[in-house]
């Protein structure tokens, strides 16, 4: 089921003809190097793609979309979204051969703007790893704020939408 689609991309359900995809992605070293705990074993993916196959956008539980090209329906990416208690945190990763060309923006554009419009008091997380000039780049041009280090996630947290109270919050653990 393709749920939105921009000019060049589909958001979709992950299919099984997606697994190959994913498999090179994941096992790539440009890809993988900030990743933890994604599944890389072909098993583990197919897996992964049968369980999440059917998956709906939702508050209730998290939700994988696949990041397609319009023109092929080619898989190019993931986006992992976790809701929890008014709180979206967004996960991504796309392919090392379609990097820097816009895709992750354009993606996580139209989802992050369609999420807000249907909930909008929820607020936005997401934390990525301190050496990843890259995710950081890009959630700063997303409109995200830089909310500090976390020591205990080991991540550099990030938040759009957020209240003061989850500012603050986020300056008493940050370091």
């Amino acid at each position: 089921m393709t749920f939105l689609e921009t000019e060049r991309l589909y958001l979709r359900n992950v299919m099984p003809n997606d697994v190959d995809v994913m498999f090179d992605y994941r096992n790539n070293e440009i890809c993988s190097r900030y990743q933890r705990g994604q599944t890389k074993t072909y098993e583990g993916i197919e897996d992964l793609v049968q369980r999440r196959k059917d998956d709906k956008i939702s508050t209730e539980s998290p939700f994988m979309l696949a990041v397609a090209l319009k023109d092929t329906n080619e898989m190019i990416g993931e986006i992992v979204v976790m809701p929890n208690e008014n709180t979206f945190s967004l996960g991504y990763t796309f392919s090392y051969k379609f990097h820097r060309q816009g895709y992750a923006f354009e993606a996580l554009t139209i989802l992050i703007n369609f999420l807000h419009e249907e909930f909008a008091d929820w607020e936005f997380i997401s934390f990525t790893d301190p050496n990843n000039h890259a995710s950081m780049g890009l959630l700063t041009k997303l409109g995200y704020k830089n909310l500090g280090y976390i020591s205990s996630k080991q991540s550099q947290a990030f938040g759009k939408w957020i209240t003061e109270m989850t500012e603050e919050e986020f300056a008493q653990v940050s370091i």
